[in-house]
């Protein structure tokens, strides 16, 4: 057997990440007593002095995003962990709204290196204490955690978080969770803790959510319940929780439900923040791949949406947005998420569609997406080749929408920065 040569704190990130590959046989390992060894031995069950841990379905990196911008205007130094990247492995690590260097990234996983002893890390697990590392080493106040899978077993719940959030629960991952949204709710509540706060932004939420913060006495917060939200106009709305409110907010550039979630999150982490840096980060806040505008004339979105609900919330923006325009749909998406269902919310909102194959263990080829797709006449080898097509074959004012996938998304992205635009 190839005996495998272990990188150094100065080696390349590239280097790196091909090891952290290639020494784990499986790229999703469940259960927390590896990891959680390592963190213990390592000190970084509290990386910050706040920590806040995003788990849901959809939502997680909007949810995020728009805390970040609020704590930011704040005067906050905040760190944020999310998963999966568009095009670099430094998306995944954010300080104060930038990404880190190579650099840094090959000191914090030469430390968990060292660290692990035999102990055995998934890819995912290795990037996770390795951030909880980097969060450490720069001090920043606030972390926030997106859990990556789940909830209960997945690496983000061995920190000792002081708020836990469910943005969103729908069927997701059915291959590792089920298609029980009663075992999910289960999986998601699992990073909930005693007598901490647990806020969840789905509406009517299986039993199983609050079951499980009534067993472990956390204090639910529940969306329509102990905190609401609704439009005022096309411009404003307004948020409550008990008899505190904030009137005349300005809509996010980011989905409102996540809007409504942040704030009730962040004032149970009870940190100073004002009425005006709430304002600010509702106007600031962004984020790559979400509903993300890139050209006019055609148009061209970029939104990571590969299941029914984030289907539907894109679909009611771009139709909402975009009335009278033809759509020009390019979608590539994992073979592990429901095509069926995610093509036929965006049906209605298609003009042509331009079906193209993934590559990896997980891709779905553009022959499974044409089976449900009749209307259909052609189809690609790659997103980006399916892109240029409907860049070929769009009026200026068509709209071109990349979905389906964070691998479809951050081709094209990556395609669009190599050509210069």
């Amino acid at each position: 057997m190839t005996q495998i040569s272990i990188p150094q704190a100065t080696s390349p990130l590239s280097m790196w990440l091909d090891y952290l590959t290639s020494i784990h046989t499986s790229a999703i390992d469940l259960g927390l007593e590896r990891v959680e060894a390592v963190a213990k031995k390592a000190q970084l069950t509290k990386p910050a002095p706040t920590v806040i841990t995003v788990a849901g379905t959809n939502g997680k990196g909007s949810t995020c995003a728009l805390m970040e911008a609020i704590l930011l205007d704040a005067g906050y130094s905040v760190g944020v962990y999310s998963s999966p990247h568009l095009i670099r492995y430094n998306e995944r690590v954010r300080i104060n709204g930038e990404d880190l260097s190579d650099e840094k990234h090959s000191e914090a996983f030469d430390f968990i290196e060292k660290q692990r002893g035999d102990i055995t890390l998934s890819f995912f697990e290795y990037g996770t204490l390795a951030a909880l590392r980097l969060f450490q080493t720069e001090k920043v106040d606030v972390v926030l955690l997106e859990v990556g899978l789940g909830g209960r077993l997945d690496a983000t719940n061995v920190v000792d978080h002081d708020v836990s959030v469910i943005t969103s629960l729908a069927l997701d991952h059915v291959d590792w969770l089920g298609d029980d949204i009663n075992v999910i709710g289960f999986e998601k509540a699992g990073i909930f803790r005693a007598g901490k706060p647990a806020i969840c932004g789905q509406p009517t939420p299986p039993s199983t959510v609050a079951a499980h913060a009534d067993d472990i006495k956390a204090t639910l917060h529940q969306v329509g319940i102990q905190y609401r939200y609704e439009m005022v106009d096309d411009k404003t709305w307004k948020w409550a929780s008990g008899s505190f409110g904030l009137d005349d907010l300005p809509l996010p550039n980011l989905p409102l439900p996540n809007a409504a979630t942040a704030l009730m999150a962040l004032g149970c982490a009870e940190l100073d923040i004002s009425d005006v840096n709430i304002v600010n980060g509702l106007k600031n806040a962004s984020l790559p791949g979400r509903m993300q505008k890139v050209s006019d004339a055609p148009t061209i979105l970029l939104d990571v949406a590969h299941n029914p609900h984030s289907a539907e919330y894109l679909r009611g923006q771009v139709q909402q947005r975009y009335p009278n325009q033809k759509i020009h749909v390019v979608v590539a998406m994992l073979h592990d998420k429901d095509i069926a269902a995610t093509l036929e919310v965006l049906a209605p909102i298609a003009g042509d569609w331009y079906p193209a194959s993934l590559t990896g263990p997980r891709a779905a080829s553009a022959q499974e997406l044409l089976e449900h797709l009749p209307e259909a006449n052609s189809s690609y080898k790659t997103p980006v080749e399916a892109f240029e097509a409907a860049l070929t074959s769009a009026n200026q004012q068509d709209v071109i929408l990349v979905v389906g996938s964070f691998h479809t998304v951050g081709e094209v992205l990556e395609h669009r920065q190599t050509k210069g635009e």
